[in-house]
């Protein structure tokens, strides 16, 4: 009587198996955390990419007005795909854009500019990575929409068509 058991245990023990493994592919390990729209932006202070001197990120952003924070790197591979988009965005009127060079070496970073264009009106150095842990970023790129010092919209990853034409309704 054991012995007929005992394939039948090994059996029933191998079925719930199989459904714990297969039920934990089908679920999502992409963690993405909370964040409330409306949040006051973080203020910082960090080194200027073009002028090399310390900046006040509250001297930057202003009231009544639109800005698009992205963070990217030159060593990023979707920076580079999505760069195209942020050239698209440099064009809208009531748009600014703001970099966040994030831990990146200085000379790459400005390789990467002249070789696809700069669409950013101001940028700032996170060498460190703080600025960015700081605004809520856990990767680069992310961008984040910005109007009266406050984020209306987040965008985690690199910019798309989808995202183009959301920012653009969200500024008209």
């Amino acid at each position: 009587m054991k012995t007929k058991l005992a394939p039948l245990a090994l059996i029933i023990l191998f079925i719930v198996f199989f459904i714990i493994f297969f039920k934990g592919l089908k679920t999502s390990n992409i963690y993405v955390p909370d964040f409330f729209l409306e949040k006051e932006i973080p203020l910082f202070t960090a080194e200027s990419f073009k002028t090399k001197k310390m900046i006040n990120s509250d001297t930057i952003f202003k009231d009544n007005k639109y800005y698009l924070l992205n963070i990217w790197a030159s060593w990023c591979v979707p920076c580079r795909e999505e760069h195209k988009f942020l050239m698209d965005l440099e064009k809208e009127k009531n748009l600014e854009l703001i970099g966040l060079n994030y831990k990146d070496n200085t000379t790459n970073a400005e390789n990467f500019l002249n070789e696809l264009n700069n669409p950013f009106t101001n940028i700032f150095l996170d060498k460190n990575g703080l600025i960015a842990i700081e605004w809520g970023a856990y990767g680069v790129p992310e961008s984040f929409l910005i109007y009266n010092k406050k984020i209306i919209k987040k965008i985690v990853g690199p910019l798309n068509n989808n995202s183009i034409i959301e920012i653009r309704k969200l500024i008209k």
